[in-house]
C-alpha cells in the first residue's frame, strides 16, 4: 500500500528537519522542500539512516506553478499528502526608513504568499479524501510587532489570519488546521554563532529544542477531532510574555 505523505515547505537544518524526522519516524514519507534540494542531501540521508523515508524536492514556494506542480506531483507518484507543514521564515530586521518595497514584498512572498499556495494547493488534495492535517509556522510576530521587523510582522500576521479562515472553512470538511506561535529562541547554529549569551540558557532549557517543537506538530496531527487544537503557543519556561 502507497505510504501516507508528510510534506514539509522549509525543511532546513534546525525546525524543518526536526519535523520531518519525526514524521517519518511515525512512518509518513517526508517530502523535503527548499529552494535548492541539494542542500536536502544530509537530512535525506539521516532520515533514511533510521529507517524512513524521505524525498527531496528544489522547488521556489513564492512560484504558483512550481507549487501546484509539486503537490499534483505527490498526489500522482508519491501518496497521498496527510500532513502538510509550512515553516518558511524570513525573519529580517531593518529599521522602517531603511525597509525598501523590494525586502518588505519579498518577506511576505516568503512567509505569507508561499504559505497561501502550499495551503490552498495541499487543502484541495485533502478535500477529496476529508481529511488532513495543515500546520502553519507562526512566531512572536504573528501577534504583535516589535521596532525594526515591519515586514516580518506584517507577514507573520497575514500567515496568521490565512491560518484562521482556513480552519474555519475546512474543519468543518475533515481537514485540521492549526497555527504555532513559536515565542523564543530556537536551538540552532544562528543562534549559538550570534548570540551566545542566549545560546547559554540551553544548559537551563532556556530555548527551544526542536525535537520537542517536532513532538508538539506531531501531536496536533495526531489530535481526535473533537478535541482540536487551532493555535498553539510554544515557549521556553523561562521566556518573557
Amino acid at each position: 500500500m502507497t505510504k501516507p505523505v508528510a510534506l514539509v515547505v522549509g525543511a532546513g537544518d534546525a525546525l524543518g528537519g526536526a519535523i520531518a524526522r519525526r514524521f517519518a519516524r511515525e512512518g509518513l514519507t517526508a517530502c523535503l522542500v527548499r529552494r535548492n534540494a541539494d542542500k536536502l542531501a544530509p537530512l535525506v540521508a539521516e532520515i533514511e539512516a533510521a529507517g524512513g523515508t524521505a524525498l527531496p524536492f528544489g522547488v521556489d514556494a513564492r512560484r504558483e506553478e512550481q507549487v501546484t506542480a509539486l503537490v499534483s506531483g505527490i498526489e500522482a507518484g508519491v501518496g497521498p499528502i496527510e500532513a502538510m507543514v509550512f515553516n518558511i521564515g524570513a525573519n529580517v530586521r531593518f529599521t522602517i526608513t531603511e525597509t525598501t518595497a523590494r525586502v518588505y514584498y519579498k518577506v511576505w512572498e516568503m512567509a505569507c504568499f508561499a504559505g497561501f499556495l502550499a495551503g490552498r494547493e495541499t487543502a484541495r488534495a485533502m478535500l477529496a479524501r476529508g481529511r488532513g492535517t495543515i500546520i502553519f509556522t507562526g512566531a512572536t510576530a504573528s501577534v504583535r510587532g516589535r521596532a525594526g521587523f515591519s515586514a516580518f510582522a506584517g507577514a507573520k500576521h497575514g500567515l496568521r489570519a490565512l491560518a484562521q479562515s482556513m480552519a474555519r472553512e475546512l474543519g468543518p470538511q475533515g481537514i485540521h488546521v492549526a497555527h504555532t506561535i513559536i515565542d523564543g529562541a530556537i536551538d540552532t547554529a544562528f543562534i549559538r554563532d550570534n548570540f551566545p549569551t542566549v545560546y547559554a540558557t540551553k544548559e537551563h532549557d532556556g530555548i527551544l529544542n526542536p525535537d520537542h517543537i517536532a513532538d508538539a506538530y506531531w501531536s496536533l496531527h495526531a489530535q481526535q477531532r473533537d478535541a482540536w487544537t487551532h493555535e498553539l503557543d510554544l515557549r521556553p519556561w523561562s521566556e518573557s510574555w
